[in-house]
C-alpha cells in the first residue's frame, strides 16, 4: 500500500513535512514533480534527471503516452518505469485536462468521451473504466482518476453539471480499479480529483464526496486556469479543511514558485506544473532573487554565475553572459542548461520548505522568500 506519515507539522500554518512510501521508494513532501509528458522530461537526460535535479517523483501523462509510443509498447517493455528507466515513483494524470482541451475536436457524453487525436487525426473513445486499463498498462505508482476539468470561467450551472459527471465518474473508475490487478507486481494507488471550479459550495460538496472515499491520496483540479490567484487559494482552504489530513494532497498544474509556497502554506503535499520546464527553454529562469530572462543584453557581460548562492551543479558551471550567448545563437545547450537549472531550483525549494517546517520557523522563511522570488531582475 501507499503510505503517507506527517514528520512535523508548522505551527503558524497548515503547512506539513511527511513522507510517501510507494513501491518505487519514498517521497519527501512537500515535492514537485517535474512533468514528463511523453515519457521524457523535456531537455533533461536521465541522470541529471536523478543526480542534478534530485526528482523523487516525476509524472507522465496518459492521454499523450496513450496515442505515443502505444500500450502495445509500453506493456511489451514491462512498463513506463522500464520504458524510460526511470527507476523512482511515477505519478499519470488521467489525461482529462489534455481530451477537454481539444474542444473542437471531443465530444462529452455521460459514458466518456469521444475525441480526435491531434497527431492524426484518428478518432477515440475515454470512458472511466478505459482510462483505469490504460493507467494500468503504463504502470505509474499513483493513477488519477478520469474527470472533466471545467474552464475557470464556468458559470454555476455548467460548474455544477461538469461536477455531477465527473463524480459518476469516479464511481465508475473505483469500481474498475478494484476489479483489476497492477501488471508489473507493484503496488498502484488511484487518486481522485475535486472538481467544482470557483464555487466554495460545489468545491465543499466535492472535497465532502471524496473524502468518504477513503482513498489512498487525493488531489485538487481545475485551478490555475484562469481564476484569480486569490481564488485559487481561497478553494485551496475551502477543499484542504474537508479532505483527510492524514493522506497527501496534490494541487495539479500549480504553478509559480510564490504560488507553490502560497499552497504549501494551505497544506499541499504534491505539485506538478510545466513552467520551470516550459519557461526553461524560453530563456526564463527562476532563482530565490527573482526571475530573469537570458535573452535581455544586461546579462551580455554579466560573468557570474546564474545564481552566485548556488541550488545546482549548474549555477556555478555556466555564467549568465555564457547562457545569454548559447540562446542568442540558438544553441540547444541553452535550453538544457536552463530546464535543468529551473527544474533544480524548484526542487530546491520546496526542499528548503521542508527544513523550514522541521525547523519551526516556515511562516517567517516563506515570507521573505515570496518577497523575493516576486522580483524581476
Amino acid at each position: 500500500m501507499l503510505t503517507f506519515k506527517i514528520d512535523q507539522t508548522d505551527k503558524l500554518t497548515n503547512a506539513r513535512a511527511g513522507v510517501i512510501t510507494t513501491d518505487h521508494g519514498q517521497i519527501q513532501t512537500p515535492i514537485f514533480m517535474p512533468v514528463g509528458t511523453q515519457a521524457s522530461v523535456k531537455a533533461v537526460h536521465l541522470h541529471e534527471l536523478k543526480d542534478d535535479i534530485k526528482a523523487q517523483i516525476i509524472l507522465g501523462n496518459t492521454y499523450h503516452l496513450y496515442l505515443r509510443p502505444g500500450l502495445e509498447t509500453l506493456a511489451k517493455a514491462g512498463g513506463l518505469h522500464k520504458f524510460n528507466g526511470f527507476d523512482r515513483p511515477m505519478l499519470t494524470d488521467s489525461g482529462g485536462f489534455q481530451v477537454f482541451s481539444l474542444s473542437g475536436i471531443r465530444k462529452i457524453t455521460n459514458e466518456g468521451v469521444e475525441f480526435r487525436s491531434h497527431i492524426d487525426g484518428s478518432k477515440h473513445f475515454f470512458s472511466p473504466e478505459r482510462v483505469m486499463d490504460i493507467e494500468r498498462i503504463i504502470g505509474a505508482d499513483i493513477m488519477m482518476a478520469f474527470d472533466e476539468c471545467p474552464p475557470g470561467t464556468s458559470d454555476y450551472d455548467y460548474a455544477k453539471q461538469s461536477l455531477k459527471l465527473t463524480e459518476s465518474w469516479l464511481d465508475r473508475c473505483i469500481k474498475r480499479f478494484n476489479e483489476t490487478e497492477p501488471h508489473y507486481g507493484y503496488h498502484q494507488a488511484l487518486f481522485p480529483i475535486v472538481q467544482g471550479c470557483t464555487y466554495r459550495d460545489l468545491r465543499a460538496k466535492a472535497a465532502e464526496n471524496i473524502a468518504a472515499k477513503g482513498a489512498e491520496g487525493n488531489a485538487i483540479g481545475g485551478l490555475a486556469v484562469g481564476e484569480p490567484t486569490d481564488v485559487m487559494y481561497e478553494m485551496i482552504e475551502v477543499v484542504n479543511a474537508i479532505l483527510p489530513k492524514d493522506k497527501p494532497r496534490y494541487l495539479m498544474g500549480v504553478g509559480t514558485p510564490q504560488n507553490i509556497l502560497e499552497g504549501i502554506e494551505r497544506g499541499i503535499d504534491m505539485f506538478d506544473c510545466v513552467m520551470p520546464t516550459r519557461n526553461g527553454r524560453n530563456a526564463m529562469l527562476f532563482t530565490r532573487h527573482g526571475t530573469m530572462n537570458l535573452r535581455n543584453k544586461k546579462w551580455e557581460m554579466d560573468f557570474e554565475p546564474i545564481d552566485p548562492e548556488g541550488t545546482s551543479y549548474v549555477d556555478t558551471t555556466y555564467s549568465k553572459a555564457y547562457l545569454h550567448h548559447l540562446f542568442k545563437a540558438q544553441e540547444l545547450l541553452a535550453m538544457q542548461i536552463a530546464t535543468i537549472h529551473n527544474l533544480a531550483f524548484y526542487l530546491w525549494l520546496v526542499g528548503e520548505a521542508r527544513q523550514h517546517i522541521i525547523a519551526g520557523d516556515f511562516a517567517v522563511w516563506k515570507a521573505n522568500m515570496v518577497e523575493e522570488l516576486g522580483r524581476r531582475l
